[in-house]
């Protein structure tokens, strides 16, 4: 998976131009607000990504794993049904197919177990994942709304941004402290 975009860099330039140019005191803390808050939604973004990506390899280990279950799983029959043929047939049967039939029950377990392992811990990064890309969408219309404050000289909607940053935060740390 591929890391969510965080295309800020436009609105970070128009609010520092109004910055500099406006006898606004405010608008400096939007700026300095944005910049943090663009910070904070680069930082949670490669988060998101890795996280993304350890998911789909914890999952395609998860299936390498169900497929050697199913080749052991296949292996046991065949054993079994040579063993069934023999006997139907007045035979002696090999101790050692009996024992091989044994050891691939118990390979399967153990394969079985592992495998379920690597789904939990699977759906575990993509929950991590799901958690950061909300506090990356949180950071970008954070930083939205604190340039429409700039842009209608409304600190108003400066508080609104910051609203919505913190939430960002909360995302943030949630999904530093999930696992």
């Amino acid at each position: 998976m591929e890391a969510p975009d965080v295309p800020l860099e436009q609105s970070q330039e128009h609010i520092n131009e109004h910055a500099h140019h406006s006898k606004m005191s405010w608008i400096l803390g939007v700026a300095l607000t944005s910049a943090l808050l663009a910070a904070f939604a680069a930082v949670s973004s490669l988060m998101a990504g890795h996280h993304a990506n350890e998911a789909m390899m914890e999952q395609m280990h998860a299936s390498d794993q169900w497929a050697y279950y199913q080749a052991k799983g296949i292996k046991s029959g065949i054993v079994a049904t040579r063993i069934e043929l023999l006997k139907a047939m007045g035979k002696t049967i090999a101790a050692a197919d009996e024992e091989k039939v044994k050891q691939y029950k118990d390979d399967q377990e153990k394969i079985q177990e592992e495998a379920k392992h690597l789904e939990n811990e699977s759906k575990s990064h993509l929950n991590v994942h799901m958690i950061l890309a909300r506090s990356v969408t949180m950071f970008q219309v954070a930083i939205a709304i604190s340039a429409i404050s700039v842009l209608t000289k409304r600190r108003k909607f400066w508080y609104l941004g910051i609203a919505f940053g913190v939430i960002g935060v909360v995302f943030f740390a949630q999904g530093l402290l999930t696992r």
